[in-house]
């Protein structure tokens, strides 16, 4: 049985990991027999927001400790992430992935990836292992992986532009799409990053899962 490691940012679309994109990733792996620990920083969030106003709240939330509410298996610290333990790595999206595991939300295209997280990339990289990222996640990889193609769903957006600025190459998706860059084994879907239903979400979960499962049979054969 094929097991994958989900790095969370928090709980909550505006501040956290998107909740629907969450529970739709861990949904998939599951229905394709797949087992998963999710793991998150141990640090503070980058900001605290109040999701029915859409304001910042002056308090302090830490990180794992919010994503635990979604990971119901339990949760380790990203520190504990090895890739020899895992046969891939996988990231939902929300503003917390551009929040608390970088800084895109501010800086766009001269974003900076928090240490820990690039290393946990870095590594399954070297390891040769694929890797995921739904919604704006990918951003990560653009960042980390020179000429890497990843998608954020529309063409034509300042998203889009980011991607190619910091040297990575963006596909247009829609619904349930997964763009798959064979040589650098990563594979992104672009969920809310669209106009989406949670169910539009789940098909590009689901489908970037298999296309991730279908390498990886490759790779054995």
């Amino acid at each position: 049985m094929k097991k994958f490691a989900v790095i969370l940012a928090g709980c909550g679309r505006m501040d956290g990991s998107e909740i629907n994109e969450a529970i739709t990733l861990l949904l998939s792996l599951e229905q394709h027999q797949c087992e998963y620990q999710c793991f998150a920083p141990n640090r503070p969030q980058t900001e605290v927001i109040n999701h029915l106003t859409g304001e910042k709240m002056a308090e302090q939330r830490n990180i794992i400790t919010e994503a635990a509410r979604l990971a119901r298996k339990g949760i380790l610290p990203i520190e504990e992430y090895k890739a020899s333990d895992f046969d891939g790595l996988l990231f939902s999206g929300g503003f917390g992935a551009a929040k608390n595991l970088c800084n895109y939300a501010y800086k766009g295209a001269d974003m900076e990836v928090q240490p820990d997280v690039a290393r946990a990339i870095i590594e399954t990289r070297e390891a040769n292992k694929p890797m995921g990222a739904m919604c704006i996640a990918p951003v990560l990889f653009a960042k980390l992986l020179p000429g890497v193609c990843v998608t954020l769903g529309n063409e034509g957006t300042p998203d889009a532009d980011n991607v190619r600025a910091m040297g990575a190459y963006h596909v247009q998706t829609e619904h349930g799409d997964v763009c798959a860059d064979n040589e650098l084994l990563v594979f992104t879907t672009p969920a809310f990053m669209l106009e989406a239903t949670i169910k539009d979400v789940y098909d590009g979960a689901y489908n970037m899962v298999g296309a991730i499962l279908e390498t990886l049979d490759e790779k054995r054969d």
